[in-house]
């Protein structure tokens, strides 16, 4: 097993995600937190039907519910918390690429969301949150580089960049311009 990957246990009606070196869990009441060197992730899972139990470096998870759905839960969950194991050792990185014709659009950071001016002439700024406390936003060139332990939060930050230069009521093919999401990945390891 790598040192960066979470191992997966499958057992009969249980699942048990061995965590990383130096990656720690703890449940808070029904939010089960993931903590490493890179950050920490977290994840609500009161309205989930599993039990969810935090021992030795260890997280088993258990559905409630029986059967086919019971076993959908127990995979979905089971990937969520290797997911959280995984970005809090070596991060998620999404690249979007700055695409415009005529107007040119500038992209800033502002406190935690993203103002987009200029787009299409407009003279109001378009903006998008930034989720999640540990997800950084930066602006190099003609790429926007959004950074962060919780794949969740960096994946939902991306995709309300992208969103909010959607183009509405106008053909998509002449209308080009807008930020686009081109690249999502794991950084290389070291």
């Amino acid at each position: 097993m790598s040192t960066e990957q979470a191992e997966l246990i499958v057992g009969d009606g249980y699942a048990e995600v061995v965590l990383p070196k130096g990656v720690t869990a703890s449940m808070d009441g029904q939010i089960l937190r993931v903590s490493g060197p890179l950050g920490s992730c977290e994840r609500d899972v009161s309205k989930i039907p599993v039990k969810v139990e935090v021992s030795g470096g260890r997280v088993r998870i258990t559905p409630l519910l029986r059967k086919k759905r019971g076993r959908a839960i127990l995979g979905t969950m089971s990937s969520h918390v290797r997911n959280m194991a995984v970005g809090v050792v070596r991060g998620y990185v999404y690249r979007l690429k700055i695409v415009y014709s005529h107007f040119p659009m500038t992209v800033k950071v502002k406190g935690d969301e993203v103002q987009i001016d200029n787009f299409l002439g407009e003279k109001t700024p378009r903006r998008a949150k930034i989720v999640g406390a540990g997800t950084e936003v930066s602006v190099e060139g003609d790429d926007v580089v959004v950074k962060g332990p919780c794949l969740e939060s960096v994946s939902q930050t991306a995709a309300n960049i992208e969103q909010s230069t959607r183009i509405k009521k106008k053909d998509p093919r002449v209308f080009m311009d807008g930020v686009y999401i081109y690249e999502r990945k794991l950084p290389a390891r070291s």
